[in-house]
């Protein structure tokens, strides 16, 4: 049963396709960190895309009442760390300059 459970963790946590942190040499970056700070942990990325999105959510009331829309414009970027061929590449997108989400993106060249 004890290796069943190791086993079971051990997939779980090789199919999850996003992280919250990584390591830049001695410092860590993690979702919600400012895209400055970023910058001054890891240096300039090797890919850096931006662009802008919409964001927002819609509300509506059972009997059709009201309809409420909320949108912002956002700003996306969106950069790739290429740590080398032994380590992975992060992919880390930005949200107006916090950092949102984490990718693991195969191993660097």
């Amino acid at each position: 049963m004890k290796k069943f459970v190791l086993l079971l963790g051990f997939f779980l946590f090789a199919l999850a396709p996003e992280a919250f942190a990584f390591r830049c040499g001695q410092r860590i970056v993690q979702t919600g960190d400012h895209i400055s700070d970023v910058r001054m942990k890891c240096g300039e990325p090797d890919y850096a895309d931006k662009r802008l999105g919409v964001s927002g959510s819609r509300f509506r009331f059972p009997q059709g009442t009201l309809d409420i829309s909320e949108y912002q414009q956002i700003t996306i970027d969106e950069w790739i760390y290429n740590f080398g061929p032994r380590r992975l590449k992060q992919q880390l997108i930005f949200e107006n300059g916090v950092l949102m989400e984490i990718r693991s993106i195969g191993y660097g060249n």
